[in-house]
């Protein structure tokens, strides 16, 4: 999630979506603006060609913008009322014991850890009430998190939503290639690394973007990036941010590209959110490599 890839230099392949700008691995996190509504609205249109085009499956369609009357201004204050008025979060890691079990929860579509639906659709719920202009879906959040950990590595997390482990990404040294360097922003507090910053927890946000959009999604007063409940519900809120209408393709896309800034990536979360919708596996075509 983010721009912390270094300009590429090899061509895109014409099956790797459209051109390809700012490419960045999956697992880190964003502190980007979006993309230009013109931008948008120009990539969304090419990987909505990419999606249905003759190459792909025509088993897994994909969502139409939806039609919706406008936000009467009393709507969007209200939404705005709600979010102004809740308590900020503590901002912080929980250090939690070893040896806890895996939620005995039943899977959802397509294999998705029972434990991590419950934070997706939790979220969404949370995102209706708050923010209704939105319109965030489960399976959007869903999308990014298989992206971005597989649901914390195929839900290996604790019935409250704690991953086993502490999920990190590789350390922003420039040690990696293609990766930016990103010098430290929390004193180690979050990623637990002093020096440079890594991306953290199962939807991979960076250390500065969570201290400013970290939410509270199980009500423990806690913003915990570790935490699939408010991981999923922070990425849901950094995803609306400004006002994006998630009916909306073109939106829908800016929103995604300020995670990560790539048209492969948009690509890849779209089928896989897709997918959990209609419970049918997206095709390899539909999954350009990141």
């Amino acid at each position: 999630m983010g721009r912390h890839r270094k300009p590429p230099t090899a061509n895109v392949r014409r099956r790797s979506v459209i051109a390809l700008t700012g490419l960045v691995p999956a697992g880190l996190a964003a502190v980007t603006a979006a993309p230009d509504a013109g931008t948008a609205e120009q990539t969304a249109a090419s990987l909505l060609q990419h999606l249905s085009g003759g190459e792909q499956d025509d088993h897994v369609p994909i969502p139409a913008a939806v039609a919706e009357p406008p936000a009467t201004a009393e709507l969007v204050a209200h939404a705005m009322a709600r979010q102004a008025h809740a308590t900020p979060p503590i901002v912080k890691t929980v250090a939690l014991p070893e040896g806890r079990q895996p939620a005995a929860m039943p899977p959802g579509p397509l294999g998705v850890p029972g434990i991590a639906i419950a934070a997706y659709q939790s979220a969404e719920r949370t995102l209706a009430a708050e923010n209704p202009v939105c319109g965030m879906p489960w399976d959007l959040l869903a999308g990014i998190g298989r992206v971005e950990s597989t649901h914390a590595f195929g839900g290996k997390a604790d019935a409250e939503g704690n991953p086993l482990t502490p999920v990190y990404g590789p350390v922003l040294d420039g040690s990696l290639s293609g990766n930016n360097v990103i010098h430290d922003s929390d004193s180690g507090a979050l990623d637990g690394l002093a020096g440079y910053d890594r991306a953290i927890g199962p939807m991979q946000f960076l250390p500065e973007t969570w201290k400013h959009y970290g939410a509270d999604g199980n009500g423990d007063g806690i913003a915990d990036p570790q935490n699939l409940f408010d991981a999923a519900l922070t990425t849901g809120k950094y995803l609306c941010d400004g006002g994006l209408d998630m009916h909306d393709l073109a939106q829908q896309s800016r929103a995604i590209l300020r995670y990560n800034n790539s048209m492969a990536y948009v690509a890849n979360v779209m089928a896989w959110a897709t997918s959990y919708r209609n419970g049918v596996a997206p095709q390899p075509g539909q999954l350009p490599r990141i």
